[in-house]
């Protein structure tokens, strides 16, 4: 059994005669297209993709902070007006 990671789904078929209207019905909500009862492929809307894309570098910077803040015992004390 498949886990399904959208509240909405759609057949293949269904999805093919009209894809703008699921789109547009979806609103800002993922849509897991089905082939033979299992998702073949996630719709989303542009905003939402944008927002995951932005989540995404979200949580690298995070994990980068966090990287270099567990190192700063080797950081080097630098004065920006001797430069």
């Amino acid at each position: 059994m498949d886990t399904l990671y959208a509240n909405l789904t759609i057949s293949m078929s269904e999805f093919k005669k009209n894809p703008a209207q699921v789109l547009r019905a979806a609103e800002e909500k993922p849509v897991a297209v089905l082939n033979h009862n299992r998702p073949a492929f996630y719709m989303i809307s542009p905003g939402l993709f944008e927002a995951l894309t932005e989540r995404l570098e979200d949580q690298e910077l995070y994990d980068l902070v966090r990287q270099r803040l567990a190192r700063r015992h080797e950081a080097v004390e630098v004065d920006l007006d001797a430069i």
